[in-house]
């Protein structure tokens, strides 16, 4: 007869019952080979076993056979329905795929059987932070304090538990009742110094300020707390919250610390009642006065001489910015513009900063008539004439930066610098072919440069050239990779990505285009897999404060700009193939691999295969883990991933996160209108048009859309329900009024902003739309090019691909007309001369020769 409560189907005789107890022991120690081979030793006599099979499952999962091994885990759990193990194994495959929805339920079962199995506890304390179920999270952190009040690490995780459901009262009470118990404390303990720490910020947060400094002085003046500085940072920050006078004097200690810390400046002054972004004309005279002084203590200090800057107004702002620009273009500071770019917000502190660097100039430059022209320190020289470059390049005035950094050149030709900002000017004026070229000069002056390589490479995706780019990226990546691209994928390398991406989209290529983009979001999804081991860690190792600063970020983590744009770029992507799903399936130059290419892929993946048969061999026995390794690239031009079904989902999905994470950007809300639209969720798109007209009323893709979902809203046969036709219908009306036809408002939008070019643009679009005749659309977007309209680069591109979107017969002469108003640019030439501008991109000519010569003689 079996035990008592357990199942006839469970039970096992006692030798079997002891195979799989060494099963059990097996796994635990790795030695995953034995395991398996006793599992097989029971599943002969008992092949309807369900824990047996899953433990098997489990140890072929970490073998690397994972379909045998979730095939035999689920056929396990069906024959045992009631065995914490099976459900607990279930679990562990499910967290190892990253289906943490799923796996959470696996141990929900498991605890249905096993109440009190720790184990199974913490796992499910660890999802539950990781899926943000902090309810859930707190009483199984109460449970597990419950059965082991022993141990420490379960009194500060209810603590975490309760502090990130937003319950800090009862963070703090679980806190004084772990202090009160804890006992023989070593000295100069850390994890003691954080839990402490930890305890004054739950007390700080909760707006109990005395109590938090009782808290922190007696443990500081004890030794309990060793971080010496956070002692001084909690102290100084308690303070100021607090309004007592001793603030001061902590900032200002902290400040003889660290004299360059912004922030203990802002503090300080804080202290003192200055509110730097709302300063009264009084107090700019004390904070000027206080940060004088400490510039005359800490005189190698830059930042209480910088922030002087941002603070004065008129003559004292002159007399503080002379000595500040002379002294760093003496020792020739190469970011001193970046440095000051921030003062340009005010015209009268631009206009001081170029009187005073050209007058400074002049000074270093006598006439040639001179009879005895003065001693010139050719580093300020050269330095001064870099920074007027970079500030008449800020300002758009893009030849007079030229004509500098040409002067500058001829001085000293073998300054890198000025030869990379040169082709940042040349990128800005619209020749991405000479800023590359420039680039790649400023690179043969220090071929071990890898930043200088690095440049040159990101120029040369922009202009294009996507191959010769990755060659130059592939000086520095590993040698033993499968192609230098695949190496900075690895490497998660977010610029390297977007800038492929966006290369390969101007390229016309959108599968490899939306590649690249979906492995940016892939890396997000990394990011967020991997806080899943600080979970556990964190509270083990007691360093709390720091894992709640991880938990902040990365409740933010798809705010990131490289995210943010990825999302919106391959929304549009899917929306193109959505819209003409021939784009998928057209065979083009681009988006088929050469011959080389091919060659490039079958070598790289024949690597790969090799090594990793060569560590099989080296380590058959080594636990290859839950986790899924990397796979195969099956589709290694993309277009798989193009021709994938449900582009409209798969925009949604990537595009969802952007409704809490990017608020504030106007094209996201235009991307999340474009998909919810076409997916016929009329509401989505016309709550993301209120967004978008909240954020610019005058935006002229907005304008588009609004025509565009009018259009659509009247066109339709089946109307939704009533109440969501009558929201709908409310929200539109207040965009576009209703007694105001679509022609009229048209007109109207243009009337407004004629002397703008993109909204010349959008209202050109919405004509062609409203089936206007060409030549009067043609006629319409031609007032772009007049006197007194404003013309940027960007606007005109998305002119001149308009005109031959539409076939327009006057393409080549807007292209024409851009040329004589952009010079510098390149980008308006035939597309015969594109190709050759590219192909001169990576041909040497005498000024690279005669720069690398003149680098070789001076090294």
């Amino acid at each position: 007869m079996p035990p008592a409560g357990i199942p006839p189907s469970r039970a096992l005789p006692l030798k079997e019952s002891g195979l799989f107890k060494e099963v059990l022991h097996y796994y635990e120690d790795r030695q995953l080979k034995k395991g398996l081979k006793t599992a097989d030793a029971i599943l002969k006599k008992f092949p309807n076993h369900g824990e047996t099979l899953c433990m098997k499952g489990l140890i072929l999962t970490h073998l690397g056979r994972r379909e045998e091994g979730l095939e035999l885990v689920k056929q396990g759990v069906r024959l045992d329905l009631t065995s914490h193990i099976c459900w607990h194994v279930f679990g562990l495959i499910q967290k190892g795929q990253k289906n943490y929805e799923e796996a959470l339920k696996s141990y929900t079962q498991a605890l249905r059987f096993d109440k009190e199995n720790m184990n199974i506890l913490r796992d499910a304390a660890h999802l539950q932070t990781q899926l943000r179920l902090y309810d859930g999270l707190v009483e199984t952190r109460h449970t597990l304090l419950r059965l082991r009040p022993q141990l420490r690490q379960n009194w500060i995780a209810l603590a975490v538990a309760y502090h990130l459901s937003g319950n800090l009262a009862e963070a703090k009470s679980v806190l004084e009742q772990y202090e009160r118990i804890v006992k023989n404390v070593p000295d100069y303990d850390v994890e003691m110094s954080e839990i402490l720490l930890y305890h004054v910020r739950v007390l700080e947060e909760l707006g109990e300020y005395a109590d938090a400094l009782s808290l922190l002085d007696a443990n500081a003046k004890s030794r309990a707390i060793i971080d010496r500085v956070a002692i001084q940072e909690f102290r100084a920050r308690i303070l100021s919250k607090a309004g007592k006078d001793e603030a001061q004097q902590a900032w200002q200690g902290l400040i003889e610390q660290n004299p360059n810390c912004w922030d203990y400046y802002k503090g300080y002054l804080a202290s003192r009642g200055i509110d730097l972004e709302a300063i009264t004309d009084e107090q700019r005279d004390q904070a000027l006065h206080s940060l004088h002084d400490f510039s005359a203590q800490f005189p190698k200090a830059s930042a209480p001489l910088r922030i002087a800057l941002e603070i004065a107004q008129g003559d004292k702002f002159t007399k503080l910015v002379q000595p500040y620009l002379k002294t760093r273009l003496e020792k020739g500071v190469p970011s001193l513009f970046a440095d000051l770019k921030s003062l340009y917000r005010s015209s009268s502190k631009r206009d001081t900063i170029e009187q005073t660097v050209t007058s400074l100039l002049s000074t270093l430059v006598h006439p040639a008539t001179s009879p005895s022209p003065p001693d010139t320190d050719p580093t300020e020289y050269i330095w001064a004439l870099y920074y007027l470059a970079q500030h008449h390049s800020f300002l758009g005035s893009h030849k007079k930066a030229i004509e500098l950094l040409d002067e500058a050149i001829g001085h000293t030709p073998t300054l890198p610098e000025l030869y990379m900002f040169k082709a940042r000017v040349l990128k800005r004026a619209g020749d991405p072919f000479g800023a590359a070229k420039n680039m790649d000069l400023a690179r043969t002056l220090d071929l071990q440069d890898r930043f200088l390589n690095t440049k040159a490479g990101k120029y040369r995706l922009r202009a294009g050239l996507i191959d010769e780019a990755v060659e130059v990226f592939g000086l520095f990546t590993k040698k033993d990779a499968p192609s230098p691209s695949q190496d900075l994928e690895d490497m998660q390398s977010l610029i390297y990505l977007t800038e492929e991406a966006d290369a390969q989209l101007r390229n016309g290529n959108l599968a490899m285009a939306l590649k690249k983009y979906d492995a940016i979001h892939r890396i997000f999804d990394v990011f967020e897999d991997d806080q899943f081991d600080f979970h556990g860690y964190s509270v083990r190792k007691f360093t709390i404060n720091i894992y709640l600063n991880l938990i902040k970020w990365e409740d933010n983590l798809r705010s990131h700009p490289a995210y943010v744009h990825s999302a919106i770029e391959a929304s549009r992507i899917l929306v193109k193939v959505h819209d003409d799903p021939s784009l998928a399936t057209k065979p083009s130059s681009e988006s088929e691999l050469s011959k080389k290419q091919k060659k490039k892929a079958k070598r790289a993946e024949k690597k790969v295969q090799e090594e990793a048969k060569k560590a099989n061999q080296n380590s058959a026995n080594e636990d290859k883990g839950l986790d899924i390794g990397p796979l195969k690239d099956e589709d290694p031009d993309g277009t798989k991933l193009l021709q994938a079904s449900d582009p409209l989902e798969r925009a949604a999905k990537v595009l969802k996160p952007l409704t809490t994470m990017a608020k504030d950007n106007i094209d996201a809300w235009l991307a999340i209108h474009d998909v919810a639209v076409r997916r016929k969720r009329y509401l989505q798109a016309i709550q993301a048009l209120n967004r978008a007209h909240a954020l610019n009323a005058d935006s002229p893709e907005l304008h588009f859309r609004l025509v565009d979902f009018q259009r659509r809203w009247t066109s339709l046969t089946d109307k939704p329900s009533e109440n969501a036709a009558s929201a709908a219908l409310s929200a539109i009306q207040k965009l576009i009024p209703d007694e105001v036809s679509l022609e009229v408002f048209n007109s109207q939008y243009l009337q407004r902003h004629s002397s703008r070019a993109d909204a010349v643009l959008a209202a050109a679009k919405v004509s062609r739309t409203l089936g206007a005749p060409r030549e009067e659309v043609e006629a319409s977007i031609f007032t772009a090019l007049n006197a007194d309209t404003e013309l940027k680069l960007e606007t005109a591109l998305a002119i001149v691909a308009f005109l031959t979107e539409i076939r327009s017969q006057r393409a080549e002469e807007f292209r024409a007309a851009c040329r004589a108003k952009f010079q510098l640019s390149t980008l308006f030439v035939p597309p015969e001369d594109l190709a050759a501008a590219q192909k001169a991109v990576v041909q040497k000519d005498p000024v690279a020769d005669a720069v690398e010569e003149k680098a070789e003689i001076i090294s």
